[in-house]
C-alpha cells in the first residue's frame, strides 16, 4: 500500500439476480481526511460500503487495510470490526426497546457478569464530551430520531475505528447538531483517522471534505480533490448529463387556473393532537402546492400527521371541500381523498418482505377490502404502469423493496399514493437521502400534479427546495405556528428571520 494510504479497494465486483451494483470500482483512503463518496441512489455507493464491510461478500477484487498483510478477509461486520472499521448507516440500526447504555456497548459486553454501573458510566461520560442530550439508563425510543442518529455515531467513534463511514449521518440532525457533528469530524481527522462520509447535501461536502469518488451505474466516474471539482461539475458527473437550472422548474409548469367561489379542499381550524403542537389554523386549495417549514423538532410533520390522523386529535375541526368531516385515523383520511407520505419511509412506509408490486397496490387495496383482492393480471398491469412513470430503477415487480435503493423505495411508496388517485397528497420529506436528480424528479412532478388539480403539502428540511416548490409556506416554531409567507415574502432571508423572531 502507498504510504498514508489507510484503505484501498481495487477492482471490486458485486452482482445481484437482474442486477450488476458493482463493476471494476476502485476506492482510496487515506489517513486523516475525509472523503465524500458521491452519486445518485442506486449508483453503488451503500453497496460499496456493505462490501466494505462485511454485509455483502465481493464477487471478484481485493481490499487493503493498514497494518494488514495482503488482502483484508472481511466476510461479516464482526471481521470489520476488529479491523478498525466502523460504520453509521443511513437508517438507524440501534435497537429501539434497549437503553442508550445498552446500545453503545451491544456486542462488547459480558452480558450477566457485566458491571453495568461502569458501563453506564462510560456512557454518560462519552455522551457529555459529544453534547448529546441523553441518558445512558433511558430507553432508545423515548429519544427523537436526531439523538438516536447521534448515538449510533458516538458508538462508531467510541469503537477506536481506523475508517470511520458516515452514510448519511445528518439526514435527521437540524443545522446546529451538523455543525457538532463536524467538529467531530475534523477532531478525528486531526487524529489520524480516515472518514469516508456519504451525503445528499452538497454543502456539507463542500464545507467539510478534503476529496470526493463519484459512482454512476455502478462504476467509478473518478476520484478528485475538493479544489479541483465545482458544483456544477460535480452534479453534471454524477448524473451523466447536465443538469436543468433547479430554479426554473416552477417557470417549466403551468399552473392550475382556479375557479372563483371554490372552497378550500381541506381547512383545518384549531387542530390539535396528542403529539404536543399548539392549536393550528390550516387550509390548501385545489392545485395548489404548500408547505410546513422550520427546524428539526418545530412541528411540521406533527402538523401532517394530524391532517392525516396519523397522531390522535384532541380538537379542532376540518371541513373538505366547505363540508365537515371526520378524521380520527389514516383510513378516514383516505376514503376523503388525502394521501400521505411518512417522514420515516423504513419504520412507516415499506413493506420490505413485500414485492414492488404489492407495495404498490397496497393502499388501494386497503380502500378496496381484503375481500376483493387485485388479480395478478391487473396487480401487474398496475406495478408495470408506475415502475415506469416514476421511472422506479428494479429488476421486476416482483423485486422485495428492500433490495432497492432508498431513492427508489421513495417512488414505489408515492406511486402507492398515486394510484389512490388522491384529492390532496403530503409529502413529508420526500427527498430525504435520495440523489439530486431524483429529487429533481420528484420536484417536477409535484408540480404537474398540481397544474393537473392536485392539492400537495410539501415538507422538506433543505430551504432552497421549499422556495422553488411550494407557492405558500407555513411557518413553524416550537410546535407552533409563527408565520405564513407567499409571493415577495417567499425568500431565504424572510423565512428564517420568521423562524428566528416570529411575526414581527
Amino acid at each position: 500500500m502507498k504510504e498514508n494510504v489507510v484503505l484501498e479497494m481495487r477492482n471490486i465486483h458485486k452482482s445481484f439476480p437482474g442486477v450488476r451494483a458493482l463493476q471494476g470500482v476502485d476506492f482510496t483512503l487515506r489517513k486523516g481526511e475525509i472523503h465524500a463518496l458521491m452519486g445518485e441512489n442506486g449508483a453503488g455507493k451503500s453497496t460499496l460500503i456493505k462490501v466494505l464491510t462485511g454485509v455483502y461478500g465481493k464477487d471478484e477484487g481485493a481490499i487493503h487495510l493498514d497494518g494488514c498483510e495482503g488482502a483484508a478477509a472481511i466476510h461479516s461486520p464482526q471481521d470489520a470490526q476488529k479491523l478498525g472499521i466502523s460504520t453509521v448507516y443511513q437508517e438507524i440500526t440501534l435497537c429501539p426497546n434497549l437503553s442508550v447504555a445498552e446500545n453503545m456497548f451491544i456486542g462488547r459486553t459480558r452480558g450477566v457478569g457485566q458491571n453495568w454501573k461502569k458501563v453506564n458510566a462510560d456512557t454518560d461520560k462519552i455522551l457529555r464530551s459529544l453534547d448529546i442530550p441523553a441518558k445512558p439508563t433511558q430507553q432508545l425510543e423515548s429519544c427523537s430520531i436526531a439523538v438516536q442518529q447521534m448515538i449510533a455515531i458516538a458508538r462508531a467513534v467510541d469503537m477506536e475505528c481506523k475508517v470511520l463511514i458516515l452514510d448519511e449521518p445528518t439526514s435527521s440532525l437540524d443545522e446546529q447538531e451538523v455543525e457538532k457533528l463536524f467538529g467531530l469530524m475534523r477532531n478525528l481527522r486531526e487524529k489520524g483517522v480516515g472518514i469516508v462520509f456519504v451525503t445528499h447535501f452538497l454543502d456539507q461536502v463542500y464545507e467539510v471534505c478534503d476529496r470526493i469518488t463519484v459512482m454512476r451505474d455502478g462504476q467509478l466516474v473518478g476520484e478528485y480533490a475538493i479544489k479541483d471539482l465545482p458544483r456544477v461539475q460535480l452534479v453534471s458527473k454524477m448524473l451523466g448529463k447536465e443538469l436543468d437550472d433547479m430554479s426554473d422548474i416552477k417557470d417549466e409548469q403551468q399552473e392550475y387556473e382556479k375557479e372563483e367561489g371554490i372552497p378550500p379542499v381541506l381547512e383545518a381550524e384549531g387542530l390539535v393532537s396528542d403529539a404536543g403542537i399548539k392549536p393550528f389554523d390550516f387550509h390548501i386549495d385545489k392545485g395548489e402546492v404548500n408547505g410546513f417549514t422550520g427546524l428539526l423538532g418545530s412541528g411540521r410533520s406533527e402538523c401532517v400527521r394530524a391532517i392525516f390522523g396519523a397522531d390522535r386529535v384532541t380538537g379542532g375541526t376540518v371541513k373538505m371541500k366547505g363540508k365537515p368531516v371526520k378524521i380520527n385515523r389514516p383510513l378516514d383520511a383516505m376514503k376523503n381523498g388525502i394521501a400521505y407520505l411518512p417522514e420515516d419511509r423504513k419504520m412507516d412506509g415499506i413493506v420490505g418482505d413485500l414485492s414492488v408490486r404489492d407495495n404498490i397496490i397496497l393502499a388501494q387495496q386497503v380502500l378496496r377490502g381484503f375481500f376483493k383482492p387485485f388479480s395478478k393480471a391487473e396487480a401487474n398491469k398496475i406495478a408495470d404502469e408506475y415502475i415506469k412513470l416514476l421511472s422506479i430503477k428494479t429488476a421486476s415487480a416482483d423485486t422485495p423493496i428492500r433490495s432497492l435503493s432508498g431513492g427508489n423505495q421513495q417512488k414505489v411508496i408515492l406511486a402507492r399514493w398515486l394510484f389512490t388517485h388522491p384529492e390532496y397528497l403530503i409529502l413529508d420529506e420526500p427527498t430525504r437521502g435520495i440523489d439530486v436528480g431524483t429529487k429533481v424528479d420528484i420536484q417536477k412532478l409535484v408540480l404537474k400534479l398540481a397544474s393537473e388539480g392536485m392539492s400537495v403539502t410539501f415538507i422538506s428540511s433543505e430551504l432552497d427546495e421549499m422556495l422553488r416548490t411550494c407557492s405558500r409556506l407555513v411557518v413553524m416554531r416550537d410546535r407552533r405556528v409563527v408565520g405564513e409567507l407567499t409571493k415577495e415574502d417567499l425568500n431565504q432571508n424572510k423565512v428564517m428571520n420568521t423562524i428566528a423572531g416570529g411575526e414581527e
